[in-house]
């Protein structure tokens, strides 16, 4: 299932926007999350999302403490994903 990282980052914005309940049009890659009212909640909903659709585990403990805007997300899951294709 490999995918070119643009139409993969289009897919996670959708996604961010569906379990986040925020506009898509709203959501910019130097967004912070705490700028789009991104819950904690939300953020787990996000997060099993993720994990759901493309099989990747991200720690929220350690990895997700490092992430503050949109783009910091995305360049996390994206990197899962690759290391999962790649594995």
């Amino acid at each position: 299932m490999s995918m070119d990282k643009e139409t993969l980052t289009k897919e996670l914005i959708a996604l961010v926007a569906d379990e986040g309940m925020v506009d898509v049009s709203d959501i910019a890659p130097e967004k912070r999350l705490e700028d789009l009212d991104i819950q904690s909640a939300d953020f787990v909903m996000i997060l099993m999302a993720i994990e759901e659709k493309y099989d990747v585990y991200i720690s929220v403990d350690n990895e997700l403490s490092e992430v503050e805007t949109v783009q910091d997300l995305l360049d996390l899951v994206i990197t899962k994903i690759e290391e999962a294709q790649a594995a």
